[in-house]
């Protein structure tokens, strides 16, 4: 048998191995009464988290630990609540997941903590704060609080941002966002992809920013926003018709090929997007 099959069956082995372990795991349960835009923080090591919304105003935490290597505790101190995984002597990484079902007031606000996630969470009105090191990030259907992101090489995705500050930080990662609007939405990354498909809202400052990872825009065409677009190294290509802010002939420090300024319908919100070495594409839907 080759070596890579014989590891790929120990891998599926462990894995169900782990499944069953957790199976026979009691699972614990908090039960906290919030007021008015509590906060929540769940800090997990390792393992799932998911937040939906309550139709009450407690808040709800079902952990269930892989193994006996790792304890759950939870705290309130009035208004804000913290639920943790505890690694104890001898914990590995498989042995000290946890995963984390949490149910909110959708005012509240959450912090959430994962180095492989997956990290899940939607049909929330209060800031969102995610931190992990490989974990997958999907947020979904937020509306009006603050979203930020630190992630090391998760992938990132956001759909039906409404209203939000976001503000996202990645080293490797690839970002999607899908109609994602607001006053403030900032993406940096090293060298993930980053990709943004929506209309950049009626007004809002957006900067986009990677070093050498690709960025596409996709656009519809009643979108209006002004738009300053600059890779080093890389190419810029526009397929998106607007007014060129730059008369024929006049200085400019830009060059043709790698960058472009202009703007598309009342030029309602301002779009940044800055690269050294990857690609830019502003495409039109």
């Amino acid at each position: 048998m080759a070596p890579s099959r014989r590891v790929a069956q120990v891998v599926v082995v462990l894995a169900a191995c782990a499944a069953a372990f957790a199976a026979d795991q009691p699972k614990k349960e908090f039960k906290y009464t919030a007021g008015p835009k509590a906060s929540v923080f769940i800090l997990n090591q390792y393992g799932p988290i998911t937040v939906k919304p309550s139709t009450t105003n407690q808040v709800i935490v079902v952990a269930t630990p892989y193994s006996d290597k790792v304890q759950v505790d939870g705290s309130q101190n009035g208004n804000r609540i913290q639920v943790r995984s505890q690694l104890l002597d001898g914990a590995t990484p498989a042995t000290g997941r946890v995963g984390y079902e949490v149910e909110v007031p959708s005012d509240t606000s959450v912090t959430l903590h994962s180095v492989d996630g997956p990290v899940h969470a939607e049909q929330l009105e209060g800031d969102v704060t995610v931190e992990g090191d490989t974990a997958t990030i999907d947020l979904r259907d937020l509306a009006g609080g603050h979203v930020h992101i630190n992630t090391l090489n998760g992938p990132v995705t956001l759909t039906n941002i409404n209203n939000g500050h976001v503000e996202i930080t990645s080293v490797g990662g690839d970002i999607n966002m899908n109609s994602v609007t607001g006053p403030f939405v900032e993406v940096t990354s090293a060298k993930g992809r980053i990709n943004y498909s929506g209309d950049f809202g009626s007004t809002g400052n957006y900067k986009l920013t990677s070093h050498t990872g690709d960025i596409e825009a996709v656009v519809p065409a009643y979108a209006s926003f002004d738009v300053n677009a600059r890779s080093v190294r890389g190419d810029v290509v526009n397929d998106f018709p607007m007014n060129d802010h730059i008369q024929p002939g006049s200085p400019s420090a830009f060059q043709r090929g790698r960058s472009f300024v202009g703007s598309a319908g009342k030029a309602a919100s301002s779009v940044i997007i800055r690269t050294f070495s990857g690609k830019i594409r502003l495409k039109k839907r």
